[in-house]
Order: structure tokens, then sequence, then C-alpha cells
């Protein structure tokens, strides 16, 4: 089966009528084919006890309007190949919309006209209006994408939740406290080699342990609910300057560089002075460190984060994230990001958010928790987006994952993370939904301004391959 989309639009200025058109056709991404056909750790199975699973029939299906039901538009042209799945983040949704009507405050939004949309015999026709306040900007590209991904794109001052679509979250109630840690305390995903790198501090040195888990293929005797998993291989690092400071509670986190190196990071943070920085590099290939204190002049940290693994239930707490070979750590005000280039101490920059962050985690509060992700090169906090040329971006701030420990480890459509909370511990997996389902650029940039209505019309539909018996 083949796709073929044909898109529409049509400003029209509200003080003159008169009407610009613009048509062209797109292509089609690998993006639904990757949902209906990749099944990592088999979140599409029954898998051991399971919460909130999406309901594939009322919430994926049929395709259109659901899994292809919104819109993306934005303001420079899109890679037209088939892998090009998500935007960078120099290149953000500047408008957009889902399969209903806009009844929020969120002026980058726009409205599906429910009485023109409609199923045709081989497809779907899709029309979105723009008000005059709605969707203002130079708009170079388009993209359709699945109702929740056009509703807030990543994330906006209305609302940030729906980016983040919960497919299915697997209860770890069979594991005891110490396996459950190896899990939290993940640092990376090879999801193609099925391994996690778990990485923890532990007496005087760093504990690296390499996982085999039945990702994409599965063993004669492992099961999908991670109470067979293998620990392939234990390390541990002797450091001699490189430790978890603080007594009652430890403050540290590890995390992938993305490099060929793991860090980790210990601070107890501060509202005065000078921050104190512990930091150990540890190269991937060979498991070669090295490892140091920096004093960061004025610069006023929360702490990184922090573990404790003798408490009832496994504990972690995770406040930092790293991008192209900087640290980013909040402000002990919570006015300002603090990014720290691991290469060079030195050079620390203060990025004001412009607003006193809500600094709450990205899930509930409880004995897990994350700040901070990173999403292809976009840093998501609970209540801000970074993009790659640090660029703040002020969202709502409302809960979006399950209990949290680790980062979240992204193949293309699907997120992977691990927590847990006073006994209630999961894995748990999401489709990342503002997808490029198709990309349409244009052959020249539509201007919508506020004095013009934008009227979108994309009609998609299927073509049987001709010469086939």
């Amino acid at each position: 089966m083949k796709l073929k989309g044909n898109m529409k639009i049509e400003l029209t200025d509200v003080n003159t009528g008169g009407v610009e058109t613009w048509a062209e056709e797109n292509m089609v991404t690998s993006a639904v084919n990757n949902i209906l056909g990749l099944n990592p750790m088999g979140v599409f199975y029954e898998a051991g006890e399971s919460i909130d699973g999406i309901k594939w029939q009322s919430g994926l299906l049929p395709i259109c309007p659901n899994m292809i039901g919104g819109i993306l538009l934005f303001s420079k042209p899109l890679a037209e190949q088939a892998d090009n799945i998500y935007p960078m983040s120099d290149n953000l949704p500047v408008a957009y919309a889902s399969n209903n009507v806009n009844s929020t405050a969120n002026v980058a939004r726009g409205s599906m006209n429910l009485t023109e949309s409609k199923v045709l015999d081989n497809g779907y026709k899709f029309v979105w209006e723009f008000t005059p306040s709605q969707g203002n900007g130079s708009i170079a590209a388009a993209a359709l994408t699945s109702a929740q991904g056009g509703t807030n794109a990543y994330g906006s001052l209305v609302g940030d939740s729906t980016a983040f679509l919960q497919l299915k979250s697997i209860k770890l109630d069979g594991l005891s406290m110490q396996k459950q840690l190896v899990l939290f305390e993940a640092v990376e995903m090879d999801f193609e080699k099925n391994l996690l790198i778990s990485i923890t501090f532990q007496d005087t040195g760093v504990r690296i342990r390499k996982v085999h888990l039945p990702i994409f293929t599965i063993g004669l005797n492992e099961k999908l609910d991670d109470t067979t998993y293998t620990v392939l291989e234990d390390k541990i690092i002797q450091t001699s300057t490189f430790r978890f400071l603080g007594s009652y509670t430890l403050y540290g986190e590890f995390l992938d560089g993305g490099d060929g190196y793991w860090y980790g990071f210990s601070n107890e943070g501060n509202s005065s002075g000078s921050a104190v920085m512990m930091w150990v590099k540890i190269k991937k290939e060979d498991y070669s460190m090295s490892e140091g204190q920096w004093t960061l002049s004025n610069a006023k940290l929360m702490d990184v984060g922090s573990r404790d693994e003798t408490d009832t239930f496994p504990e972690r707490i995770l406040k930092c994230c790293m991008r192209n070979g900087y640290l980013y750590v909040m402000a002990n005000n919570k006015k300002g990001i603090y990014k720290i280039n691991t290469a060079n101490s030195s050079d620390v920059t203060l990025i004001e958010l412009g607003f006193t962050s809500k600094w709450k985690p990205l899930c509930e509060t409880g004995t897990c928790e994350v700040y901070m992700t990173v999403i292809g090169d976009l840093i998501v906090g609970g209540d801000f987006q970074i993009t790659v040329a640090d660029t703040i971006i002020h969202t709502q701030g409302s809960f979006r994952l399950n209990d949290a420990a680790t980062p979240l480890f992204q193949y293309k459509n699907f997120l992977l993370g691990w927590g847990g909370s006073y006994g209630s511990e999961y894995r748990t997996m999401y489709l990342l939904t503002p997808y490029l389902a198709s990309v349409n650029n244009l052959s020249s940039a539509v201007v919508k301004t506020v004095d013009k209505t934008m009227k979108i019309t994309y009609t998609l539909t299927e073509e049987s391959a001709k010469g086939q018996s």
C-alpha cells in the first residue's frame, strides 16, 4: 500500500477578503510503520501485570484520525527522508492542530473543521482552520502527526503531558530491591544490542554493570517482565578523588555523555559562594578513568541528584542532564540553568529562564524523581524546555511521566524508563507523539499574520500498486 498526500493552504485577509493559495504534495515517513511494526520489550503484548496501557481500538485506531490526526507547521524546511520522524530542537513547530476544536488559550494551536473533515473511500480528508490570532509566523514546512502530537506539540503553557502517551507500565513487584536498583540506576540503553548500562557509586568505587534485557530478541528461558534479566558484566573502578558527597543523603549522579564516555558528578548544592563539584569521566571502550574536583566561581547550584540504596525502597532523584559535552544544573534560586563545560570548568554560563521555575519533577514526587531529561537534542524540564541554541521555552509544568528514576531512553517513536515510589515500581514505555508522519516542504514560505485566517486542507489517500495481481 502506498500513501499519497496533497495539501492546500489558504490565507484569507480579513480586511480585503483576498485569498492566497499554496498547493503541495508530501512524502510519507516511517513513523506509523514503526508503531505498527515494532514491539520493543513486548510493549504490545500482555507481559506481566500492567497498568494504564493504551487501548489500540480507541487510542490509536483507526489510523486516521488517531495515529494520523494532527498537523505540525515549521518555520524551516524538513529533511525529506523516510527515517526523519522527529525534528531537531532548532526547528520546533511554530503552530499545530489536533483532531478536535481548540477550546484552550493556546494561540499556536488551530482547530479541526469537524464538518468538512471526513472519511473518504480510500483515505481521509483533514481540514484545519486558524483564526487571525492563531498560528502566526513564517511557515516553510508541514507534517502530519498524531492527534496527541497536534495538541501541544512538545509542550505549551496550556499543557505538556500530551507529548508522552503512556503505552504500558509493567509492575516490578516480583523483583528484589537489589535487582530493582540495577534497573533504576540505568544511564544508557542500546536497544538493538539488548543492553542496559547501570552505574552507581559504592564504597570507594564506581560500579558499572552491563545488563542483557529481551528488547527485540527473547531467549528460551526469558520473560518480558524484567524478572529474568542477566548481568553480563559487573566491574568496579576504584577512585581516589571522586565520591558521592553527603552523609545521611548521598548526592551524585551518573550520565551518558553520548561521546564515548560516562560521567559522574557530585555536589551538595549551595546558596552562596562558589560551587564544589566532584567529577569522574570513564571511557566506555576500556574503562580508563580520569577524575577531579571543580570549584565553580560564584555558581550557586542545586544538587545534581541523590541516591539511596539502603532504605526500604530504591531511591534515585535525577536533577541534571548532559548535552553536547555540557552539564546542565538548575540554579539554586530556580531562575536559571547553569551550563558547565565538562572539558573546561572555567566555561560556565547561567542561562536565565525569564521566570522562577516551579522546579517540580516530570513525574509525581516520591522516592524516585526525574527533573530533566534529553529527548533528541531538546532538554525537557518540569516547566521549561531548552533548545540546542539554549533558548528557553516556558511550559505549563504538568506531570507527564509515571514514577520515574531514569532518563527517558529513546528508540525511534518509543521512550523507555524505570522508576517507582514507596513500593510501587514500574518499567514504563511511552509513545513520543509529535512525530512526523509525513514531510511537506513548501516551494515558498507562508507568512501567517494577525490580519489573516488560515485554512489547511490535507487529503491522504491509499494507492494500490499498479501491475500487481
